[in-house]
C-alpha cells in the first residue's frame, strides 16, 4: 500500500504522509529558487545556514557531513565550492591546530542575511492555521521527528535550552561560562547556548 498511489490514500496516515511529502517538495522548491538568484545550490544554502547557527565545535568538514547526511568527501567538495566563492574560510582550531574549522567570511555573512527568510512562505502557511491547530500540529510533527530520529533517518539540531544535558547556571562565576553541558562535561558561555547542537536530546517533561 503506497501513499503515492491515489487509490491507497484512504487512511489518515496515508493522507498525512503524502501531505508531508508535498511540504518537503515545497521546501526543496523555495531553496532551489533562492539558489538560482544567489547562484547557490540547495546543499550550499544548507551548509551556510549550518555554519551560521551550529555551535563552534561542530563547524568542521565532519560536522558538515553529519548535518547534510553525506560522506566526508562530499562534504569536503561542498566546502571547497563555498571557499571558491569566497563565502567560507578554513581556520585551525586554536586549542587543537589539527582540527580545521569552517568559518563564514564577510561575503558569507552577507548571503546569510539574504537567506534568513527562505522559509517565510512555509511559516506563513503554518501561521495561517488557527492557534489550536498549530499546537496540535506542533506536537504531532515533534513526535514524528523523534521517531525518525530514533530510527536514524534525521539528525535533530537544537539549542541547549530544553536539552537534557543542559544545566543552567551550574557555575555562575566561571569565566568560561555560567552554564554546563554534561554531554561534553564542559562549561557553556551564554551565547553558545543559543546555537544549534547535534548532541541535543530533549529533556523529559
Amino acid at each position: 500500500m503506497s501513499p503515492f498511489n491515489p487509490n491507497h490514500r484512504d487512511t489518515p496516515a496515508g493522507q498525512i504522509t503524502i501531505a508531508l511529502y508535498r511540504i518537503a517538495q515545497a521546501i526543496e522548491h523555495v531553496f532551489r529558487e533562492r539558489g538560482k538568484v544567489m547562484r547557490l545550490s540547495p546543499t550550499q544554502i544548507q551548509s551556510l545556514l549550518f555554519l551560521k547557527y551550529a555551535r563552534p565545535g561542530v563547524r568542521t568538514i565532519g560536522g558538515l557531513a553529519n548535518r547534510l547526511g553525506v560522506t566526508y568527501a562530499t562534504s569536503s567538495g561542498v566546502a571547497n565550492a563555498l571557499e571558491d566563492k569566497q563565502l567560507i574560510k578554513r581556520t585551525p582550531l586554536p586549542e587543537d591546530q589539527r582540527v580545521v574549522t569552517l568559518e563564514l567570511t564577510p561575503n558569507g555573512e552577507r548571503d546569510i542575511e539574504a537567506l534568513n527568510n527562505v522559509l517565510d512562505e512555509i511559516e506563513l502557511a503554518v501561521a495561517a492555521l488557527p492557534e489550536v491547530e498549530q499546537t496540535v500540529f506542533l506536537r504531532a510533527t515533534q513526535a514524528i521527528v523523534r521517531r525518525l530520529q530514533r530510527a536514524g533517518y534525521v539528525s535533530v539540531y537544537e539549542m541547549c535550552w530544553g536539552c537534557q544535558f543542559f544545566q543552567k547556571n551550574a557555575h555562575p562565576n566561571d569565566p568560561r561560562g555560567p552554564h554546563h553541558c554534561t554531554f561534553v562535561n564542559a562549561p557553556l558561555a551564554e551565547p553558545n547556548t543559543y546555537l544549534e547542537c547535534p548532541d541535543f536530546v530533549p529533556a523529559e517533561t
